[in-house]
């Protein structure tokens, strides 16, 4: 077999090839840069990105941008220059007793938290929170949009004024033209100082749709007594300087509204406006009747009102008032009738409230930090100043129980139907002569009913009352149930308070008291009357029933009042039967009174006799 021999001609030829492919892979590789890693690249690898990616990201980032601004113009037209500015988030105002959350979307107040008050279960006390509330400007714009300033985005600027903090939001046209809600927040106030206005949008808005303010809110519960919170929130408002309140669940104002109130018992929410709304449509809807299982919301409340431009702007100063229903607070803003939105009672009962027990009470508050001694002394300063009346009805019963014998003498003498007329003449006549008038023992009655009623709404209003403590009762403002009931008795509740019970046994035995005193005022029974002594022995045990009843879930400052009156009446009727009266002196002043000369009859009286002749006449006629 040939052995073959080494060619080195081949293997230079094959070194050659190899190195020409070398060359050629050397030349077409990319070049790569190190990059050089730094501490801070180590500590957040995320920063670490090649200039291929980061070009990329910046052309899809201005292509959203684009695609998001062209969005919003066409959504909001000359209002997307704000919104593409605006960013979302809230800014507070806030002072010693109020604290305020302003969200950027809707420029509005979001949170609303009054400070020095807390709810009946010990939790911060807040008007507005978790989006229960909303303040929005419906407008129409000159290229046919029609926008809501609450889905808005405002641009804030916090600054300040004196001691006052002011925030601007601005929903902006351009850095000239803009709509503006302007708040102003003075120290250790609850009232706020808000305007709307506008600059520059008289080409903008759109004037032939009207503007139309809405503010609306769903009232939390705040109280031990849902069901009495519920009695004692509704609306009221100010028009043509008067003011009124709930009377249907939508009442259509006209002529001017003044400011609008959403009271919640013991808490308000007011927007009030120097230039008045020229109508509103105001209106409450109960939450508790229509979800028996809500435990959160007493009733819901709107407003709905027109704003009308001047010159083509807004221009509107108002005020909100996020704070407590107290009547000396309310009634320091001089220039508004807001502090009428206390519910002290009509008429004369509001004047007793306004003229006597605010300052009685406010002057006791001010040397007394217990405020069931202070119910309780000014229910003794009370009676007092009553106790005149008393007397007065008191000697009346004395009198008129010395004459009883001669008017039942006078029935035993005119018997009958027929002779009625003449039984009440000849009554008359020796009431008149002896110087007795059963006018006299009603008139005292009567006049303590104004200080009855003027209590019963001053007691349920009194702030300073809520959450003050007295014996068992831990807030005066509300019912002192001392036993829970497995169930829900009609018209009584589920629960049992024990201040009504003291005061229907007190007026149990007051009435009982009384009842021997009515009996020697009234005349003997006459025939054909109705028997007023069973109907007072009926009241004597229906009275206190129907006390228990309604009381057991009203204030308990209102039960304590009632149970220390009745008792200091019952006390003054016995110091006045067994010390003061002496009936031996009452009949030797009667029998005095018959030997006087009987004054000459008065016009209207001689009226009365003539016509009592006439039925008398009638009556004789009828009987032939």
């Amino acid at each position: 077999m040939e052995q073959k021999k080494f060619d080195a001609n081949s293997f230079i030829g094959i070194l050659l090839l190899g190195a020409i492919a070398l060359w050629y892979m050397y030349s077409n590789q990319t070049e790569v840069n190190p990059t050089e890693t730094t501490t801070e690249q180590v500590a957040n690898p995320t920063k670490i990105a090649t200039p291929i990616l980061q070009n990329t990201s910046t052309e899809t980032s201005f292509d959203t941008d684009s695609l998001k601004n062209k969005a919003l113009q066409n959504k909001l037209g000359a209002f997307s220059y704000g919104a593409q500015l605006a960013k979302e988030g809230t800014t507070i105002l806030e002072n010693n007793v109020l604290k305020l959350t302003i969200d950027n979307k809707g420029g509005q107040i979001v949170e609303a938290l009054i400070k020095k008050y807390d709810t009946y279960d010990s939790l911060p006390l807040y008007m507005i929170k978790d989006n229960n509330a909303s303040f929005n400007i419906n407008f129409g714009t000159t290229d046919n949009r029609i926008l809501n300033t609450k889905d808005l985005l405002f641009t804030p600027l916090l600054s300040k004024n004196g001691e006052n903090e002011v925030l601007s939001m601005k929903l902006k046209v351009s850095e000239t033209q803009f709509l503006e809600y302007r708040y102003e927040m003075k120290p250790d106030e609850y009232m706020l100082g808000f305007a709307v206005r506008s600059q520059g949008l008289s080409n903008v808005i759109n004037t032939a749709n009207t503007l139309k303010l809405d503010w609306n809110l769903k009232g939390y519960r705040h109280e031990k007594s849902m069901k009495t919170e519920n009695m004692y929130s509704t609306y009221y408002f100010e028009n043509n300087d008067e003011v009124d309140y709930y009377q249907r669940d939508v009442t259509e104002v006209e002529d001017g509204v003044k400011w609008a109130a959403f009271k919640q018992h013991f808490f308000t929410s007011i927007l009030l406006s120097d230039t008045p709304f020229d109508n509103a449509t105001i209106a409450t809807k109960d939450l508790m009747a229509n979800d028996e299982t809500n435990t959160t919301f007493t009733k819901q409340f709107g407003l709905q009102a027109p704003l009308v431009l001047t010159n083509g702007e807004l221009n509107y100063h108002m005020k909100w008032y996020y704070g407590p229903s107290d009547y000396a607070i309310l009634k320091s803003y001089k220039n508004s009738n807001i502090k009428e939105t206390i519910d002290l009672g009509w008429g004369i009962f509001g004047a007793i409230n306004k003229a006597i027990f605010i300052p009685i009470f406010g002057f006791l508050a001010g040397y007394m930090t217990n405020f069931g001694l202070i119910i309780i002394l000014m229910t003794i300063i009370v009676r007092i100043i009553m106790s005149p009346l008393v007397y007065k009805s008191y000697l009346s019963s004395a009198k008129m129980k010395v004459i009883r014998p001669e008017m039942q003498a006078i029935n035993d003498k005119y018997p009958g139907k027929e002779n009625a007329m003449k039984r009440q003449q000849e009554t008359m006549a020796i009431q008149r002569k002896s110087g007795v008038s059963m006018m006299s023992g009603c008139i005292p009655a009567l006049l303590q009913m104004p200080i009855f009623f003027a209590l019963f709404r001053f007691f349920p209003s009194n702030i300073e009352l809520r959450q003050k403590g007295f014996l068992w009762a831990d807030d005066l403002s509300s019912y002192d149930a001392i036993f829970q009931l497995p169930f829900d008795i009609p018209f009584y509740g589920a629960h049992v308070s024990l201040f009504p019970i003291l005061a229907s046994l007190a007026i149990f035995f007051y009435m009982k008291m009384n009842q021997s005193q009515q009996a020697n005022m009234q005349a003997p029974q006459q025939e054909g009357m109705p028997d007023m002594q069973k109907m007072m022995k009926m009241m004597i045990y229906f009275s206190p029933v129907m006390m228990l009843f309604f009381f057991n879930s009203y204030a308990s400052a209102l039960s304590l009042y009632y149970f220390i009156s009745n008792l200091l009446t019952i006390v003054i009727m016995l110091v006045i039967k067994h010390y003061v009266i002496d009936e031996a002196k009452i009949h030797a002043q009667i029998e005095e009174n018959k030997k006087r000369p009987e004054k000459k009859k008065s016009k209207f009286r001689q009226r009365m006799d003539d016509a009592m002749k006439q039925a008398q006449e009638q009556q004789k006629r009828k009987g032939k």
